[in-house]
């Protein structure tokens, strides 16, 4: 019911179903699931053009048998009928290297055959302009060493041609007849030509775009970018940062009473629920382990404000997880938050993550290892830095692993005003 109110609301202009049924079977041919992007694109790429230069090539076959060409008509009569044929070949053995070639072949053999027969350049309307889809289309779907033989191929057909043009015997073909082909010839070649080309680059934007976009989830944009301009170790050292972690309270026993699925289900959808806050504070997420949720303010952007901006977003999460169930589940956070000089950057070759090191990022995690459930609980080095926005509780003194006696407040909430 519901297709068949789409179908009924489609709106003018646009391509009807059938048609998208045809362009994704066409699209398919040959796609083998463990291919690449790159590689299925270029697939979709070469045969699809094969197969909408066939119909066109049974035309012109036809145009040339009624003026009484039959040889030359045979010529691109051929390519109509060995094209389907090499795709259902395929389509079925999926061998691309193979295909690519004959096809390649056929674009660049059988347009310099058919000005042969026609008597040269002039009287063939330039119809060896469609070769150069050989090398053109290698550009897109082989390696550089692959269209340079291509392109010597094209150029040495073009020498070869003008060597033996004053030896062809022209056809009597009319003149009006061959001044509209050379019209034909040159505006398809370009407009398929353009056509591929932007297809081509359309797709690869695409997937460029949604390449970018993964990477920028993964990394601060800054990093990111340093990594696509030289792969190396990528370290920078930060005098003032604030760094938050934030995790479940009795979230072990709560796991072991639920499904993995329903687990990982809560977890996203408590994570998302942070991201959104991060995002809205313009801050850094940093990683999640299991449970624990880490963010930092002031990397790699360095700012005046990271310890307001990092509790205002502790005090938003904390709200959040009052306000709502999450799986059905009413969870209690601790949170705890640092302020301090913090290293951070990209180690390693493979599977990147941005991280932070320092006494500031240990404090911070024993910071809310040692809280209570609900509570933000600071050191002395953020509550010096928020105290004029934010009301805070003394709490004394903890002792904590590796460190002196640490004093520690709770954040109350935002001063009135």
């Amino acid at each position: 019911m519901a297709q068949e109110v789409l179908e009924g609301t489609r709106q003018p202009g646009s391509v009807p179903p059938f048609l998208q049924r045809l362009a994704a079977r066409i699209g398919s041919i040959g796609i083998d699931p463990t291919d690449s992007n790159d590689v299925a694109l270029q697939k979709r790429l070469l045969v699809s053009m094969s197969l909408v230069i066939a119909p066109l090539a049974l035309v012109w076959s036809a145009v040339y048998f009624a003026v009484g060409a039959p040889l030359s008509a045979a010529i691109p009569g051929s390519y109509s009928i060995i094209t389907p044929i090499s795709t259902t070949i395929f389509a079925v053995t999926r061998n691309f290297k193979f295909y690519r070639f004959t096809q390649l072949l056929l674009m660049l053999v059988l347009p310099w055959l058919l000005m042969m027969t026609l008597g040269g350049f002039k009287e063939s309307s330039v119809v060896i302009i469609w070769a150069a889809l050989a090398p053109l289309s290698s550009l897109l779907l082989g390696d550089l060493r692959q269209t340079l033989f291509w392109i010597f191929g094209f150029i040495f057909l073009l020498i070869v041609s003008a060597v033996l043009q004053p030896y062809l015997a022209p056809l009597d073909l009319p003149e009006q007849f061959v001044t509209w082909f050379f019209v034909f010839n040159v505006g398809a070649m370009i407009a398929i030509g353009f056509a591929v080309l932007y297809y081509f680059v359309g797709q690869r934007n695409f997937f460029q775009e949604r390449s970018e976009l993964l990477l920028l989830n993964i990394l601060p944009k800054e990093i990111s970018e340093a990594l696509k301009a030289e792969q190396r170790t990528i370290a920078a050292h930060y005098e003032a940062a604030s760094i938050l972690f934030a995790d479940v309270v009795e979230f072990t026993p709560m796991a072991a009473k639920m499904t993995a699925l329903r687990l990982v289900d809560l977890l996203n959808e408590v994570f998302q629920c942070f991201d959104s806050l991060v995002e809205k504070y313009d801050l850094e997420k940093i990683k999640t382990v299991g449970d624990c949720y880490m963010v930092a303010a002031g990397v790699p952007r360095a700012r005046p404000d990271h310890a307001k901006a990092i509790v205002r977003l502790a005090i938003d999460m904390r709200e959040a997880v009052a306000q709502r169930k999450f799986g059905g589940q009413q969870l209690a956070f601790r949170i705890g938050i640092n302020s301090g000089p913090v290293v951070a950057g990209v180690i390693g070759r493979k599977k990147f993550s941005y991280d932070l090191w320092g006494d500031a990022v240990n404090v911070a995690s024993r910071m809310e290892t040692h809280g209570q459930s609900g509570t933000i609980q600071i050191t002395r080095s953020t509550y010096d830095l928020i105290k004029d926005e934010f009301a805070c509780e003394s709490k004394g003194t903890i002792t904590v692993k590796g460190v002196d006696r640490l004093e520690i407040w709770h954040v109350i909430g935002r001063k009135p005003g």
